[in-house]
């Protein structure tokens, strides 16, 4: 019969014998993975033009456009919210299209034309859209205002544009600015204070809805 001191240090041998060879081998194969004389970057230098403005930063590829906007360009009138393209809080204009910035990559948008809230208007001088959500009282909290007001502007142009929606009765006509248009257009932008029917107010002035 085998001593059980001997077969208890056979398997402890082959324990660490097979932990290191595990070891070495991982080792090794990442070495492997890594070009000859290089080291991996996980970094990009980027150009945009951020509100009529040439904008240049290096970031971590998986910075998204709303973390380069926010703590890189320090335009914090973009907001994040859910941080899954589920509310609309964080929604600005790429080449005059609107999108959910928390999910795309900054260094997707190399060259693009970048709109943000602080780009519609300023103090003094704010665009029609602001006006007309202070007039009718489109916000409480004021949190998803931001991407309310980017987005109700990229709606106008988007119906101006013959872009269909959901609800588009007749794709063979131009789109027609209505109140169930905005509503359906509107709908990925939420407010958690229950504001929408000042907001539809808003839209409907300044985009001549009963006019």
């Amino acid at each position: 019969m085998q001593d059980c001191g001997h077969l208890e240090l056979s398997r402890r041998n082959l324990l660490i014998t097979s932990a290191a060879t595990i070891a070495v081998t991982g080792v090794a194969g990442s070495a492997a993975a890594q070009p000859s004389g290089s080291l991996m970057t996980y970094n990009s230098k980027i150009s945009l033009t951020v509100n009529g403005e040439n904008r240049h930063m290096e970031v971590d590829n998986r910075t998204t456009l709303l973390d380069a906007l926010r703590e890189h360009l320090h335009l914090t009138g973009t907001k994040k919210g859910c941080d899954h393209g589920q509310c609309g809080a964080c929604t600005v204009m790429v080449d005059g299209r609107r999108i959910n910035s928390c999910l795309s990559l900054a260094v997707m948008h190399e060259g693009d034309d970048i709109k943000t809230i602080e780009g519609l208007g300023q103090p003094g001088n704010l665009h029609p859209m602001q006006v007309a959500f202070v007039k009718h009282d489109g916000f409480q909290c004021g949190y998803c205002t931001p991407g309310q007001i980017c987005s109700s502007v990229a709606v106008l142009e988007e119906i101006k544009a013959n872009i269909p929606s959901h609800v588009t009765e007749d794709l063979n006509s131009p789109a027609q600015l209505t109140a169930t248009e905005v509503r359906e257009r509107m709908s990925g932008n939420i407010c958690r204070c229950g504001a929408y029917s000042n907001i539809l107010d808003a839209i409907s002035e300044v985009g001549g809805i009963g006019a």
